[in-house]
């Protein structure tokens, strides 16, 4: 599922391509065929992003609310497009690009007031101006769940994932398993600045980047293209800094990676 970061990398690149003049939406796969209808022509004012939330305020209070899940994606082509090839949820046309979305989870037209329920919903974005990170410290200080369900839960803060979550833990040298009301004012403070620098780097470079430089050897990565990990999908792999093996399990659903020597 893409991570916030990927979110806020699309929020820029819509507001340069489309924002300040009107936008022509449509539906070739039908299934958001109204609510294109209620937005089709308006003047695309802004394009803005919340965790793992996009949306599009147009002209006239509507605003068209996005949220790609595991398999949603954009695919920007410069004009004139080309006929729609499978299953296109919406098609975006401006003057010079034009860019369609294919199998979000959600793409919908909303109203202000159902737009900032979504938002009551999530937690701060550290990719944003001015988060509330003590909205953040406090549910993570008063919850025994642990800091590894804590950080992926969208409510406590907006925009991890399961990259950001496992790489995280590890650069800070805690222990998945423990629960938030033993995380220290500081530790919190650390990571979470880790964190927002981390995140900025993946809007500026649309990678998530993690490592260190003076760690970026050894074994390669995961996966052909992707930087290097200390933990992430590295189950079995001898950890990049102490040796030991890398270890796994499924917490909450997400498959989650940690070294038993480095994270204690």
């Amino acid at each position: 599922m893409p991570e916030g970061h990927t979110l806020h990398r699309l929020a820029r690149l819509h507001q340069k391509r489309y924002a300040g003049a009107p936008v022509r939406v449509s539906s070739p796969q039908g299934r958001f065929a109204e609510g294109a209808a209620a937005v089709d022509g308006r003047v695309l004012r802004r394009a803005s992003a919340w965790g793992k939330h996009l949306f599009h305020d147009y002209a006239g209070g509507l605003i068209v609310h996005v949220h790609l899940g595991l398999y949603g994606k954009f695919n920007e082509s410069r004009m004139p497009m080309s006929a729609p090839v499978g299953q296109v949820r919406m098609r975006m046309e401006g003057e010079e690009y034009g860019t369609d979305l294919r199998g979000p989870t959600a793409c919908e037209v909303l109203h202000r007031a159902e737009v900032d329920e979504i938002l009551a919903r999530l937690g701060p974005d550290p990719l944003r101006r001015n988060p509330d990170t003590e909205k953040a410290w406090d549910r993570i200080a008063k919850s025994r769940r642990p800091i590894g369900a804590l950080l992926m839960d969208q409510s406590v803060i907006a925009g991890v994932g399961n990259v950001y979550r496992n790489e995280l833990l590890y650069r800070h040298h805690i222990e998945p398993h423990r629960p938030g009301t033993s995380i220290a004012h500081d530790e919190f403070d650390e990571a979470w600045d880790d964190l927002v620098a981390l995140m900025k780097v993946g809007v500026s470079r649309g990678k998530i980047i993690t490592i260190r430089r003076e760690d970026d050897k050894g074994p390669a990565s995961y996966r052909q293209g992707r930087p290097r990990t200390y933990v992430y999908r590295r189950a079995g792999d001898a950890c990049r800094i102490c040796g030991d093996t890398i270890r796994t399990e499924v917490m909450e659903g997400r498959n989650l990676f940690w070294c038993p020597t480095c994270q204690v």
